[in-house]
């Protein structure tokens, strides 16, 4: 089982400065709200050993914080069709920029691409991408091609997912 977010943004500014400390309360709330958002406040408050209220106001703080950036419902890849998972790492021909920002956008504009990162080491980017099958991926290489100027892509295609997690550990620093 391959799993996909359907996601919910938090409207907020960006958050500035650095991240509000967090007590046992917040790591309890985000615990649960990580295990299941579709908690209700009363069910998190419980968790917490809150009042729905006071829950409530520090959930408003860790989202305004961007500590919770969105809410979301994983789906399963393989359920819908989606049953081949390609990592996909590149090198661009031309570090202006304009090129990058111009290839970073396309690349997250494309619906399959579940992940994009800039990297440091030997590879610009990498891309964790999901398609029903080779032809598709065909397809999705043909337009990252056509995205930008690439002097090198290279594709390894998931036997098995043996661990798939969205949870971040919350712990006390």
């Amino acid at each position: 089982m391959v799993e996909a977010a359907v996601t919910r943004d938090i409207p907020r500014p960006a958050p500035r400065g650095p991240a509000p400390r967090l007590d046992a309360i917040d790591r309890r709330i985000l615990r649960a709200l990580q295990r299941d958002a579709s908690l209700t406040i009363a069910e998190i408050a419980d968790e917490a050993g809150l009042s729905p209220t006071p829950c409530w106001k520090r959930i408003q703080r860790l989202e305004a914080a961007g500590i919770i950036r969105k809410r979301v419902a994983l789906l399963d890849h393989e359920m819908l069709g989606y049953g081949v998972t390609v990592f996909v790492s590149m090198q661009i021909g031309e570090h202006s920029e304009a090129e990058i920002r111009r290839f970073a956008e396309a690349l997250r504009q494309m619906p399959e691409v579940l992940a994009f990162y800039r990297m440091a080491g030997d590879v610009d980017y990498l891309a964790v991408i999901v398609v029903r099958d080779m032809a598709e991926y065909d397809e999705v290489y043909r337009r990252i091609i056509a995205a930008g100027n690439l002097k090198n892509v290279v594709s390894r295609f998931a036997l098995e997912r043996l661990k798939s997690e969205t949870a971040i550990p919350v712990i006390q620093p």
